[in-house]
């Protein structure tokens, strides 16, 4: 099965177990979700959901995506001066990166990183069972070859 059916097909059993009836709206939704590859926005899947199926509202996607993060099948990321983002669980662990002056955001996965947190944890007496590694970026200028 392909990796964007299946993640709608857990979007959508995970919607229906809530109780949480699967409308045309909310099924353009959930197929956009599955397939988003960036962190987008509620207003930026509404309007992605539009193309296909016009008519839902920004309750309906906001409505649905809490939902949809109560039962685990997608993450909320609140970076810092921005609207709310999303996407699907169905990653490998990464961290963000997030370009203060364009708003992207960069996924990245480090394996020093992970093992210096870890020996950090371990150093102060814990072990690590979740985190979020966000990093606020700019990209760098160029230097003057003048000086």
């Amino acid at each position: 099965m392909p990796e964007i059916r299946r993640r709608t097909e857990n979007l959508t059993k995970a919607l229906r177990r809530a109780g949480v009836r699967i409308t045309r709206q909310r099924a353009a939704l959930l197929s956009v979700l599955a397939e988003a590859e960036d962190h987008p926005e509620a207003v930026e899947l509404q309007r992605r959901a539009e193309e296909a199926v016009p008519g839902i509202s920004l309750s309906t996607v906001y409505r649905t995506l809490t939902e949809l993060e109560t039962q685990g099948v997608i993450l909320r990321h609140q970076f810092a001066g921005t609207p709310a983002r999303f996407e699907h669980t169905e990653t490998q662990h990464h961290d963000h990166m997030i370009d203060v002056d364009s708003g992207e955001v960069v996924e990245f996965a480090n394996d020093r990183i992970e093992k210096l947190q870890a020996e950090i944890a371990d150093a102060l007496g814990y072990e690590i069972v979740h985190h979020r590694l966000e990093l606020y970026v700019r990209k760098k200028r160029a230097k003057d070859p003048q000086g």
